[in-house]
């Protein structure tokens, strides 16, 4: 789709850097805006630059946390999610020209993520099964020197906060009929320091237009469909 950036990494990093310097940053420098919604799960309700935040699971979460970012101008690459849908994250507020996709890094991804680190707002990686606590610990301490927010998809050991989907439930005209329009979704957040008292908030991801919304306090309503994930 036009608008995304697929340029091998060394170009797309100094593409990026110059980019992110000129984006309009919010009022605190050390910080990136998120969706009220989801700023309930977060120390301070924002994404802090050098921070570690995890998505367990789901990618529509993972597009959800980086759209007010993207919207604001910050740039976001996602490395190793080759199923990351580009349309779903138009539909959820994500600046498609802004945002960069590495889909199969190889085996150097560690490098790819590295080298993006350095040049980008906000970088997703979903990291090989047996990535070591050492590695992990490495990328972390990157971002943290290059004020990136990290956001780790999948299993990651040692991130500053972890959101988890806990329950979903789909929600349609009911009968048994028609389409599928809205999904409220429980998401779970747990951490070190500051975020390590538990939180949990439910939101519609999407609500009837397709965007984020908190849900918190609604009843049950027709046409539910149970289910779990992201």
């Amino acid at each position: 789709m036009a608008g995304v950036a697929a340029l091998p990494t060394a170009a797309l990093t100094g593409l990026v850097r110059s980019a992110s310097a000129c984006a309009v940053g919010a009022d605190d420098p050390r910080a990136l805006p998120v969706a009220p919604a989801l700023g309930r799960l977060l120390p301070g309700g924002v994404l802090r630059r050098g921070s570690t935040v995890a998505v367990a699971a789901g990618a529509s979460l993972v597009m959800a946390l980086l759209a007010e970012a993207s919207r604001t101008g910050s740039w976001c690459a996602v490395v190793g999610v080759p199923a990351f849908g580009v349309v779903a994250a138009a539909e959820l507020g994500i600046a498609l020209d802004r945002l960069a996709l590495v889909p199969h890094p190889g085996a150097d991804w560690p490098a790819v993520v590295a080298a993006l680190i350095d040049g980008v707002d906000v970088v997703v990686v979903a990291a090989p099964p047996a990535t070591s606590a050492a590695l992990a610990q490495r990328l972390a301490a990157r971002a943290r020197q290059r004020g990136c927010v990290l956001v780790p998809y999948g299993k990651w050991v040692g991130a500053d906060v972890t959101l988890r989907p806990v329950g979903a439930q789909w929600l349609g005209p009911g009968r048994g009929r028609g389409r599928l329009h809205r999904r409220r979704l429980a998401v779970a957040a747990s951490g070190r320091g500051s975020a390590a008292r538990g939180r949990e908030v439910t939101l519609w991801l999407p609500d009837a237009r397709g965007a984020l919304g908190a849900a918190d306090g609604d009843g049950g309503a027709p046409g539910a469909a149970g289910g779990s994930g992201a």
